[in-house]
């Protein structure tokens, strides 16, 4: 499946959300990673964020699409996060 997922957290707790989310997305732009992965990462990452939040100060939103051919991305200005890099 194909995810995306946006944030807005405390300025500490980023580096540790990046860090994390890194490990199975890609990062596309200041608070945005995105990526195909399978179920069992998408768990792993909900769990993982939970630990890793406050529900009461931040937000996480999670997209995902069985289809990525549904998706069309387009970028207007310059790309931050190339999805072709290895992260």
């Amino acid at each position: 499946m194909y995810c995306i997922i946006v944030y807005d957290i405390a300025q500490k707790r980023v580096n540790k959300i990046c860090k994390f989310l890194r490990k199975f997305l890609f990062w596309t732009q200041n608070s945005v990673f995105e990526g195909d992965i399978k179920e069992s990462d998408l768990l792993k990452i909900k769990n993982g964020i939970n630990k890793l939040i406050k529900k009461n100060d931040d937000s996480i939103i999670i997209y995902t699409f069985e289809r990525p051919k549904w998706i069309k991305r387009e970028i207007l200005g310059i790309e931050k996060g190339e999805i072709s890099q290895i992260i």
